[in-house]
């Protein structure tokens, strides 16, 4: 961590009153030039560009704000379109009071309004005073103010990329893709290490064992629980505060006034934003706990700035055409293993790569200049991207290039705070690329299962398999806590929220509701989890063991150790415990008694360990499919309609990353996310921070 602040380009003296006076100066010459170049706007006399140009400074300042407190929502789905209408609407009605300045209608006060945002935004670039700048002309204000010794234990930005694999951090460092780690290790302020992940190598198992030191019986992003006839699902609210409350003991990593940012669990933070497990409209009283942020203030203090709005809309559009123009030239280069990405994925996308990332930024700015002792926010956009592009294709990497230009701009920051921060980068696992199994074999692994076991042909449409947008769970995150209120729009918005896990294809229904859970054939539930299947007999009570499932379902495990697409099958025997089937052999994890070829051996040596935990997980499913890994071409087929993908065992998706300050110190080799919490634990403490104390769970009052 280095001590000495970067040079900053701050005015000196007087900076609030020049800024304002610089941006009324040439907000007035705008609206001089617009005077002349704009139809349908007239301005008759020398002194009324002066007075619009003040009061609409004033619109800005105080009129702004508490329009976008109502119009968030809809500014949030629109990329801020909505809220620059509202704003024009108030340009006119000031336009209209000011003797003398002929306005021709409602489009021509938009683009002056838009005009207007343009300047302010220019004024500010060139002046030095963006957010980052006022970030540290406050920081240093408060750095004086705050006594010797105060801050002295330093505090940590943990900052995950979320789904970038080691091996594709390697070559973006070498390639140029990445110079802020770049320049990182080159001046070996940090190390470089890697981190093996659980079975279910997925943000929530990753997660919820990195933040709370448990990941205890998380099959999968989602997964069947036979005893409820339910799915959980970690991106829909009510399950993930669930997941939550199994898993917290008030002593999380974030803990102790901490901040968690777009994550799906809050790690027991008292500051959360874009958090799954703690959106209140849709998660049961007694599931929520008490947190001090007033929901959606993250949202209304970055989009109260009107430049912030107008920078974040021009960038979402861009990254729409960026997103257009990749797909388009993948069909046309013939680009395999792709997916399809139209209809409404190249509007949403920005959600993830533009909005949220924001949105994260600046409350990480906000949680720096508290002095918060530890956050740890998640940064969605390459985990997306990948999936429907591909981990490694050129427009993957500029998202990729985006982000770590946003963790340069955290780490200038963090060296001017109030307290001293080490910035420590990490994903939570990475992913395997491959052609998805359905358009591989024709039907999915789901329809396959059903088939077996004596289900109706599904339609051709399902069939064929749907891409899984299971990653866009931060923008669902974002809308319900924008759309707190009790109006029609509002319940509409958070409807979309509850059902964005219940898509035809997915075995799950509006919260959850018991004994609706979809059948691929009589008695029998099949889940995916990128490449993880779960299959499920439901006529049975508890773990169905081998024998069974080859008496009642005698073409269903040969079927599935034969298949192209299937690495291996986990199973319960009566006489021999948890067996591992495989094409070509069979490896009993009780005894690891390995009869033919072991079918573990193209996924590492922690493999075995990592399966036998699972096995004993209560919700483990009654046969456990994982894809098959191809080391020669290192590319596997996932479940889902995706074309980098993660969920299970096999090549890169298990291996994560932690670049860390050198003086904090890794162990040797860190498996599981169980793991990988008592390395941030321990250093949490060698850093002065107090051990947690155990808290209990306290409800959300409405």
């Amino acid at each position: 961590m280095t001590a000495t602040a970067p040079k900053g380009r701050l005015l000196r003296g007087g900076r609030a009153v020049a800024r304002a006076v610089g941006v009324w100066i040439a907000v007035t010459g705008a609206l001089r030039l617009l005077d002349v170049l704009l139809p349908g706007f007239r301005m008759t006399h020398w002194w009324q560009p002066a007075v619009c140009a003040l009061l609409l400074g004033l619109l800005a300042a105080v009129v702004w704000p508490l329009v976008m407190r109502i119009a968030y929502p809809l500014a949030f789905l629109t990329f801020g379109i909505f809220g620059f209408l509202l704003l024009g609407a108030g340009t006119l009605a000031v336009f209209r009071t000011v003797p003398g300045v002929e306005v021709a209608g409602f489009r021509t006060a938009v683009t002056v309004t838009l005009g207007m945002a343009a300047v302010g935004a220019l004024i500010s670039s060139l002046l030095a005073v963006d957010e980052d700048e006022i970030f540290f002309r406050r920081a240093a204000r408060r750095r004086r103010r705050t006594p010797a010794g105060e801050t002295a234990v330093p505090g940590v930005l943990f900052l995950q990329i979320d789904g970038l694999g080691y091996d594709t951090v390697r070559r973006a460092i070498r390639d140029g893709d990445m110079p802020t780690f770049a320049a990182w290790l080159a001046e070996d302020s940090h190390s470089f290490t890697r981190w093996h992940t659980d079975w279910s190598s997925q943000t929530g198992a990753s997660v919820c064992g990195i933040l709370h030191g448990s990941n205890h019986d998380i099959l999968g992003f989602r997964w069947y629980e036979k005893d409820r006839d339910h799915v959980m699902a970690c991106a829909h609210p009510a399950d993930a505060a669930e997941i939550e409350r199994r898993h917290s003991d008030g002593r999380g990593l974030l803990s102790g006034d901490g901040a968690s940012r777009g994550n799906l669990f809050s790690g027991d933070a008292a500051h959360v934003s874009l958090t799954m497990s703690s959106i209140p409209v849709l998660v049961p009283k007694k599931l929520l706990r008490r947190h001090r942020d007033r929901l959606g203030a993250g949202y209304y203090a970055y989009f109260a700035n009107p430049v912030n709005a107008l920078r974040t809309f021009a960038v979402a559009l861009v990254d729409v055409f960026r997103e257009i123009s990749a797909s388009v030239r993948q069909r046309r280069a013939g680009v395999v293993p792709r997916i399809p990405r139209g209809g409404w994925y190249p509007l949403a996308r920005p959600g993830t790569t533009v909005i949220a990332r924001d949105i994260v930024v600046s409350a990480i700015l906000g949680d720096m200049l508290a002095g918060r002792p530890v956050v740890y926010a998640d940064f969605l956009g390459y985990d997306e991207v990948a999936h429907h592009s591909g981990i490694e294709r050129f427009d993957t990497l500029s998202v990729l290039r985006s982000i770590d230009q946003q963790i340069a701009r955290l780490h200038r920051a963090s060296r001017l705070a109030p307290r001293r921060y080490h910035v420590v980068a990490l994903s939570d696992h990475g992913q395997t690329q491959g052609q998805a199994f359905s358009q591989r074999f024709g039907e999915t692994i789901e329809a396959y299962v059903g088939r077996l076991c004596g289900g109706s042909p599904p339609p051709a449409a399902a069939s064929s398999g749907k891409r899984r947008q299971a990653e866009s769970w931060q923008i669902n995150a974002a809308l319900a806590e924008a759309t707190k209120s009790g109006g029609l729009i509002a319940r509409r918005l958070r409807a979309r929220v509850e059902d964005a896990e219940c898509a035809e294809d997915r075995p799950r229904t509006t919260s959850g509701s018991p004994g609706a859970v979809t059948r691929v054939a009589p008695g029998v539930v099949a889940v995916v989890s990128g490449h993880l299947a779960m299959v499920s007999f439901t006529e049975h009570e508890g773990r169905v063991e081998l024998e069974t499932i080859e008496r009642e379902f005698p073409d269903l495990l040969p079927s599935l150790v034969d298949h192209p697409g299937v690495g291996f099958l986990l199973v319960r025997s009566g006489e021999f415990g948890p067996v591992v089937l495989g094409r070509d052999g069979l490896h009993r994890l009780a005894t690891n008694v390995v009869i033919g070829e072991d079918p573990l051996l193209p996924y590492g040596p922690h493999a075995a360990d990592l399966i036998r935990r699972v096995d004993t997980f209560p919700h483990c499913a009654d046969v456990m499919i994982n894809s098959r890994y191809v080391p020669d071409s290192d590319q596997a087929s996932p479940f889902e309609t995706h074309v980098g993908s993660h969920g299970g065992l096999g090549g890169p998706q298990q291996r994560g990353f932690v670049v860390h300050p050198r003086e904090l110190r890794f162990p040797g080799e860190v498996v599981g996310a169980e793991a990988l919490h008592r390395v941030f634990r321990g250093w949490l403490a060698e850093l002065g921070h107090p051990e947690p104390a155990g808290a209990p769970v306290s409800e959300v009052v409405a």
